[in-house]
């Protein structure tokens, strides 16, 4: 792997955090190895002497404060209590608090552990239609908890609006930073950004449309075991649209021709759970469109991970393509 993520510097993280897991009870046998690498470094510890597994994660600096992550493992843990998704547990350490940290070139890494969940991502090249009218049910009741509960002091999310995805204070990186892209991609993209805002500053955000939202349901964070579809990775939920959950659930997949039929059934299935306005409905493209643009500026601005890598410039093609035939069907 090129860039910040080398091998050297994934072991010097793996190292640290097995430097940790004592702070969750696990032996000194534990073997920790690494699963993936997004906005964070997760790893798997497996213990032998316990027969536990857990998930630990440490946290990229500079992306979420100490009082964002526990905001996250708040909401993770009344989901639970309530039974509203089936997710993994976040482990508490022995102070009862949630996070543990060890020091990198003078700075901390924040490093949280969760209880393992079985199971395997869905596979893209599967019939994907029953799959999201499930998860049309669970983000409906996602957003139904997030509108009832009563948030603890201190709450803190980020939010995401045009300004901070793809307007001038983004997250995640500036899409014009987008890797091949030129001075005319840059023009149409500058189009969509205007469009965007236009409908976005129309659509509003009254409470039945913007609150407490995963923002990541794509692919890669959601666990099938038999009937049963586990949610994970709630780091990058905050206050954001509703109907922008599915637009993450269909991340990197915007391209593909089945995408009607998901939607139809994401739908389906969030109305067998609370109601969908017309007008909630009609945004569902543009919260795609959003979300493609966003992910095109998060593959410029951490090209040191493997997604980014994998995707590359063909992927900004793939959203000036996108972005041409959205412009279009607005004209």
């Amino acid at each position: 792997m090129a860039g910040l993520y080398n091998e050297e510097f994934i072991d010097t993280l793996r190292r640290g955090a097995e430097s940790l897991t004592s702070a969750w009870g696990l032996s000194p046998r534990t073997r920790v190895s690494l699963l993936n690498i997004s906005e964070n470094a997760t790893f798997l510890a497996e213990d032998p002497d316990q027969g536990r597994r857990v998930i630990l994660r440490v946290h990229r600096p500079g992306y979420h404060t100490r009082q964002e992550i526990e905001s996250e493992l708040a909401w993770i843990t009344d989901l639970r209590t309530h039974q509203v998704v089936e997710t993994p547990e976040p482990l508490t350490v022995a102070d009862g608090g949630h996070i543990a940290t060890f020091d990198l070139d003078g700075a901390h890494r924040e490093v949280v552990a969760f209880s393992f969940m079985s199971g395997a991502e869905p596979s893209a090249s599967e019939d994907l239609t029953d799959g999201f009218r499930a998860l049309g049910a669970i983000s409906a009741r996602l957003h139904d908890h997030a509108r009832r509960w009563t948030r603890p002091d201190g709450f803190v999310r980020k939010i995401w609006t045009w300004e901070t995805t793809v307007g001038p204070t983004p997250h995640w990186g500036d899409w014009r930073d987008a890797m091949g892209l030129e001075a005319d991609g840059a023009a149409l993209l500058e189009r969509l950004c205007g469009e965007l805002e236009r409908r976005l500053d129309a659509y509003g955000t009254a409470p039945e449309r913007f609150g407490l939202i995963h923002a990541d349901l794509r692919l890669a964070n959601l666990l099938v075991e038999g009937a049963r579809l586990g949610v994970i990775d709630f780091d990058d939920c905050g206050f954001g649209w509703f109907g922008y959950d599915f637009a993450a659930a269909v991340s990197f997949l915007e391209h593909e021709p089945y995408i009607p039929a998901l939607q139809d059934a994401w739908v389906e299935g969030y109305r067998s759970v609370a109601s969908l306005a017309p007008a909630d409905q009609a945004m569902l493209a543009t919260f795609v469109m959003l979300r493609r643009l966003l992910l095109t500026a998060w593959i410029a601005s951490h090209a040191e991970t493997p997604t980014a890598q994998e995707l590359g410039a063909p992927y900004t093609q793939g959203t000036l393509m996108l972005a041409e035939r959205f412009l279009t069907s607005a004209a």
